[in-house]
C-alpha cells in the first residue's frame, strides 16, 4: 500500500470528523433522517440521467477513436464505475476498470484508457468553465476557496502556466492522445459531447438542490447553484473518498460566507453524498449479476474440460438381452461372425487345386 493510499482516508476521515465535532452529531443525524422516499426516488432518477449522459458521451468518445461501444454496455460499465468509485478508498478505480476492460475486448488497452480519460477530462472542462463563470458573478466565493486551500489563486495560476511545460516534456508519449482526440473531433462529435456533459451537470446539481431542499434550506436556486458548484468543483481534487472531505468542508464555509448557515451547508452536503449512495446503488446490482454469471460460465467449462479430459474411457453400458439373445453367444464387435465364415471359406477354395473338364 502507497503513503498517498493511508493519507488520503485519514486526511478525509479527520476533515469529516472535525466538520462533525464543530456542528455537532445531531446535525448528522437529523440530515440522515430528512431523506424519506420523496429525495431518494429523486436522486435514483438524476441518477438514471446523469449515468445515461455519462455513457452516451463515452461511446461518441470511443467511437470516434474507431473503437465500438454499445450504449447498453456503456451504461452498465458506468454504473459498475460509480458504485466501485463509491465504495473503493482511491475514488477512481470504478473508471480504471471500465476503461482496461473496454481497451481489452477492443484489442487496444491504451486506446480504451484514454477514451475514458478524454471522457472524464471533457465533464470536468465543462464544471470548470460553469465554475468561472460563477466566481466571475459571485467574487465573494473567492474568499471561500481560499479559506479551505490557502493560495488557491496562486495554485491555478502556477498550474496552467506548468502545463504548456509539461505538454513540451511529453510530446512523444503524448502524439497518441493527440491523434486520437484530433480523430474525435473530425467526426463531428463535439457538440454532441459538450451538450450531454451539460445535461450530466444539471442532473448533479439538481440532486443537490433536493438535498438542500431535504435539509430545510429555503434560499432561492439561484442563490444555492453558485454554492453547489463550488462544492462540486473541490470534489475533482484528488484528496477525497467517494466525493466524502473538501465537498463538506467547502460548503460549510459557502453556505456561512452567504448568510445561509455553515450547519445547513454541511447538512445539505452529508445529505448529498448520502443521496449519490444511494443513485450509484444499481451499480452494485450490475456487479453482483456480472459476478454470478463469470462463475457460473467458469463452473460450465471446467466442467467441460472434466468431461473431455485427454485420456479418459467412457463409462460402459451393458447392452440388455433379449429373451430370444439371451442364450445366443454374440459375435465379437470388430470381427463380425459372417465375414470371418467367408474370409475362411475363401481361404479353402483358393488353397484346392482346380478341377479339370470331363
Amino acid at each position: 500500500m502507497t503513503p498517498a493510499q493511508v493519507v488520503r482516508p485519514l486526511a478525509v476521515a479527520a476533515i469529516v470528523g472535525a466538520l462533525v465535532w464543530w456542528s455537532g452529531p445531531q446535525t448528522v443525524v437529523d440530515a440522515l433522517a430528512a431523506l424519506d422516499a420523496a429525495p431518494v426516488l429523486a436522486a435514483l432518477g438524476f441518477g438514471v440521467v446523469t449515468t445515461v449522459c455519462s455513457a452516451w458521451r463515452w461511446c461518441l468518445v470511443a467511437r470516434g477513436m474507431g473503437m465500438r461501444l454499445p450504449l447498453p454496455t456503456a451504461v452498465a460499465d458506468c454504473y459498475q464505475a460509480l458504485f466501485l468509485n463509491a465504495v473503493l478508498p482511491a475514488g477512481m478505480l470504478g473508471d480504471l476498470h471500465r476503461a482496461v476492460g473496454h481497451g481489452r475486448r477492443s484489442g487496444d488497452v491504451g486506446r480504451g484508457v484514454r477514451a475514458v480519460v478524454f471522457e472524464r477530462l471533457v465533464g470536468l472542462v465543462v464544471l470548470v468553465g460553469v465554475a468561472a463563470v460563477v466566481l466571475a458573478v459571485e467574487p465573494t466565493l473567492l474568499g471561500v476557496l481560499a479559506d479551505i486551500v490557502p493560495g488557491a489563486g496562486w495554485i491555478g495560476l502556477l498550474a496552467l502556466a506548468a502545463l504548456p511545460v509539461l505538454g513540451w516534456t511529453l510530446r512523444g508519449r503524448l502524439r497518441p492522445v493527440a491523434t486520437d482526440l484530433r480523430a474525435v473531433v473530425r467526426t463531428g462529435a463535439g457538440p454532441g459531447i459538450l451538450g450531454l456533459s451539460v445535461v450530466a451537470l444539471a442532473g448533479y446539481l439538481a440532486t443537490f438542490v433536493v438535498a438542500a431542499r431535504a435539509v430545510g434550506a429555503t434560499a432561492p436556486v439561484t442563490a444555492l447553484l453558485p454554492l453547489l458548484v463550488l462544492a462540486l468543483l473541490v470534489m475533482a481534487l484528488p484528496l477525497n473518498v467517494g466525493g466524502w472531505g473538501p465537498r463538506e468542508a467547502v460548503a460549510a464555509v459557502g453556505f456561512g460566507a452567504v448568510g445561509l448557515g455553515a450547519e445547513q451547508g454541511f447538512a445539505a452536503a452529508v445529505a448529498y453524498g448520502v443521496l449519490c449512495m444511494v443513485a450509484c446503488l444499481p451499480g452494485g446490482a450490475v456487479l453482483l449479476l456480472r459476478l454470478s454469471t463469470n462463475r457460473l460460465t467458469a463452473n460450465r467449462l471446467t466442467g467441460a474440460r472434466r468431461t473431455t479430459a485427454r485420456g479418459s474411457r467412457a463409462p460402459r453400458v451393458p447392452s440388455p438381452r433379449t429373451p430370444e439373445t439371451a442364450d445366443r453367444s454374440l459375435p465379437t464387435p470388430c470381427t463380425p461372425a459372417s465375414l470371418v465364415s467367408a474370409g475362411i471359406a475363401g481361404r479353402r477354395r483358393r488353397g484346392r487345386p482346380a478341377r479339370a473338364p470331363a
